[in-house]
């Protein structure tokens, strides 16, 4: 591997997104080129011609894409809330499932006319005050206690994912067989000492499982289950069960804990995750996790000012060693900042920033979507990278009715991001100037919006996609990754097409494919060359 090659782990599948965020750096950003609008896509709504779309059920946010099979074909692997399925790579058809009504004995599973009549609530716009009431309903059904959000495929056609107590594998009887059935291939129970439910997952340059607990536990797992070693990272013990339980008191779910993001990995064994206020490298050595400095690793306080932590998964902005190497995250402040740690060794002539908690931050963007007025801007969505570039979406709704709890606002740019009145705008990004070793402001687009997709960039065409809305109707948007200036989009339509906080991801062809609140989808248009080439 070239020195400035990303890396990618052998021992997941052989595609472009065989994790969620794509890659174990989990940057959303791929080398691939991707499609671009015609001024025509802006005039009509795309149908079937243009557009794939498949119902699934609920909580299919993530697509994995397999390597290829034996017939030099591939499937997309989708966990939802009610069964996993495996889909027909160019069609969406949907090959096998495996229902998972055993995980939830005691709920009743939901029916594509439920579905239907969800989206149809959600696009009727006469009542404002049912309207929320609608979005409320949905996601008291289908959010509370969603488990497995975060999975991964690896290079044998074994998707794996955390549930509250324990790690499940998935297979299918035959593995050279595209069309086999789903099957539990293996389940491994958390032991007692282990506490909190799981939350992130990712792989090790060995090939080895690493998950985390919101209580603040790491654990590397074999993947034939046979083995694991699990420790705890230092501050959590005895801190972490106490926020969990007062978050969860204070919020009416079990969203924000000690540990409530999943993590990023490097190819030197490096872990990274965000605890309530410190962003940790905590080094896998094939054996044992150190935490001690001579093995590389550290832990960094970051700002939070909200009390609540951070709401992103780190992402990796670098790969050469000899140049300057970051760890990313937006941070817990009110108005949440895109933040820049130091990979490696913090520069001896580096000087602590002003603000900064630590001397191993080395950037510091508000992203306040160039409202320097503004008191109040999270994001759930990781920051998404691409060269030294890192961007930010706006996930708080443009208002909140005053009989709606402020704990609640976030599900009106969640489910309602597409009712003008509630529609957040603005994506907002920073660049890092290895020549002046600083970090500043690249552009602000305030014209866009974001509700709630997890943006991804395509460095063949030089341009980030998102899921938008315009009109009252839900879009795919396509920005200028170096200057923020809008390309165009293509009017999906309903809420079949609301991601949902889901991604927008190109597949190996280099095609639009997406998770949205009860579906699957694609826009049928191929990739146009590097716009600047």
């Amino acid at each position: 591997m070239a020195p400035d090659e990303r890396w990618r782990n052998p021992f997941l599948a052989h595609s472009e997104y065989a994790i969620a965020h794509g890659f174990c750096d989990q940057r959303d950003s791929t080398d691939l080129s991707g499609p671009l609008p015609d001024i025509e896509d802006k005039n009509k709504i795309l149908d079937e011609n243009d557009c794939q779309y498949k119902w699934l059920g609920p909580g299919h946010f993530g697509g994995l894409i397999s390597g290829l099979y034996p017939d030099g074909k591939r499937t997309i692997w989708s966990n939802g809330r009610e069964q996993i399925v495996k889909l027909d790579y160019e069609t969406l058809e949907v090959l096998n499932t495996f229902d998972l009504s055993h995980e939830r004995p005691d709920e009743l599973f939901s029916t594509q006319s439920e579905w239907e009549s969800g989206v149809a609530d959600l696009d009727n716009f006469s009542d404002e005050e049912q309207l929320i009431h609608s979005a409320i309903g949905l996601a008291a059904r289908f959010m509370t206690g969603l488990d497995g959000v975060y999975s991964l495929l690896d290079i044998d056609h074994v998707m794996y994912l955390g549930r509250k107590e324990g790690v499940v594998a998935y297979s299918e009887n035959d593995p050279s067989d595209r069309h086999s059935d789903l099957i539990e291939k293996a389940r491994w129970n958390k032991p007692k000492e282990i506490e909190g439910s799981f939350v992130g997952i990712n792989m090790t340059p060995d090939g080895r499982l690493v998950l985390s607990t919101d209580h603040g536990w790491l654990i590397s797992l074999s993947r034939d289950f046979t083995d694991y070693v699990a420790v705890q990272i230092p501050g959590a013990e005895g801190k972490a069960a106490e926020h969990c339980k007062l978050m969860e008191t204070k919020r009416g779910n079990t969203g924000y804990g000690w540990v409530r993001t999943s993590m990023c990995c490097d190819e030197e064994g490096g872990i990274y995750l965000n605890s309530l206020d410190h962003l940790h490298r905590v080094v896998w050595n094939g054996k044992n996790f150190s935490f001690l400095d001579e093995d590389g690793a550290w832990s960094s306080e970051y700002r939070n000012g909200s009390g609540n932590g951070s709401g992103t998964t780190p992402s990796l902005m670098g790969d050469d060693p000899s140049e300057d190497r970051f760890v990313v995250i937006g941070d817990g402040d009110d108005v949440v900042n895109i933040t820049l740690f130091w990979r490696d060794l913090i520069p001896e002539d580096w000087e602590c920033l002003p603000n900064a908690p630590s001397l191993r931050i080395a950037g510091l963007g508000p992203a306040n979507m160039g409202d320097t007025n503004r008191d109040s801007i999270q994001t759930e969505q990781s920051i998404t990278v691409a060269g030294y570039g890192a961007m930010a979406v706006n996930n708080e709704p443009k208002f909140r009715p005053s009989w709606l709890p402020e704990r609640a606002s976030r599900l009106l740019s969640f489910f309602l991001g597409h009712y003008p009145s509630f529609t957040p705008y603005g994506l907002h990004k920073y660049e890092w100037n290895p020549e002046n070793t600083e970090f500043t402001e690249a552009w602000v687009n305030k014209e866009v919006s974001s509700p709630n997709s997890v943006p991804q960039v395509s460095i063949g065409s030089n341009v980030v996609y998102t899921c938008g809305t315009r009109l009252g109707k839900w879009t795919i948007e396509v920005l200028d990754w170096t200057t923020g200036e809008s390309l165009g989009y293509w009017i999906t339509g309903d809420s079949r097409f609301n991601t949902l906080g889901s991604g927008v991801q190109l597949d190996n062809d280099g095609r639009l494919v997406f998770g949205s609140i009860f579906g699957k989808s694609r826009i049928l248009r191929l990739p146009f060359k590097n716009m600047h080439s």
